[in-house]
């Protein structure tokens, strides 16, 4: 495999049709299929950390959040729920703010996400951008989010929309996560739960159990080549670039 791949690659590079004279040829590197296809499984359930938008007494967002982790505990999943009240408006406190590091340790501890938004005004809540805002594309050198998975859910007052998730994708790609193909938007969210908080059965019950599953299946798939596959070129020769010029420096 090795040879035949070394041999494209002499091929590639004498072919001035198919020559690369832009590219770091240290920096690519062939596809490893053994990191891709026989990656080390890990044995643990999936760590599933859920986000809802909305403080109020009765949040249909935190229940359908809270419907979404009964079914991923059935799952085999682990879920943890972070209650947004108390988080402060992003960049009205410091980062060792109690609720802005309890939030940052479980999106550190989470291996794929669940971001439940009710639609206010055609988009979601503040609330619910607030709790994104305040995860940082870096800590340290670790990018907690990058490589997770992520499904995406709202609930409405009114007719069905999509308003929500539409944009909680966008949020889920710009945080470098994997956003599964399918989500979730419940409608007239008033009539689908019941005065203990269950939801009723429904299509829309039937859908959040047909992406938790499918948020189960994608972070038991990708937990353990996430950071192969998000192995970049361009990182890796930024990287090499900066090896090299602080080697030159410390020979002045």
């Amino acid at each position: 495999m090795a040879a035949s791949s070394s041999m494209r690659r002499e091929t590639a590079l004498s072919d001035p049709i198919d020559s690369l004279p832009n590219i770091d040829e240290d920096a690519l590197q062939p596809i490893d299929s053994t990191a891709l296809f026989q990656p080390a499984l890990g044995a643990h359930p999936p760590r599933i950390l859920l986000l809802y938008g909305s403080v109020r007494k009765r949040s249909y967002s935190r229940l359908a959040t809270e419907e979404a982790a009964r079914i991923l505990r059935r799952l085999g999943a682990e879920t943890r729920i972070f209650n947004p009240s108390g988080l402060p408006l992003p960049d009205d406190a410091e980062a060792d703010h109690p609720k802005v590091r309890e939030l940052r340790e479980l999106v550190v501890w989470s291996e794929g996400m669940v971001w439940c938004s009710p639609e206010r005004h055609g988009s979601m809540t503040g609330i619910m951008k607030a709790q994104i805002d305040w995860v940082p594309l870096t800590l340290g050198a670790v990018r907690p989010t990058q490589g997770k998975t992520l499904a995406v859910m709202q609930v409405s007052g009114g007719s069905q929309s999509f308003n929500a998730v539409n944009q909680l994708r966008v949020l889920g790609r710009w945080m470098r996560m994997f956003t599964i193909p399918n989500q979730s938007s419940v409608a007239k969210a008033h009539l689908e739960f019941e005065e203990d908080g269950r939801m009723k059965p429904s299509a829309y019950y039937d859908r959040i159990v047909d992406v938790m599953e499918e948020l189960t299946k994608f972070t038991l798939l990708l937990r353990d080549r996430s950071t192969y596959l998000t192995d970049r070129y361009s990182e890796r020769k930024e990287s090499a670039e900066e090896l090299s010029l602080r080697v030159s420096l410390r020979s002045i």
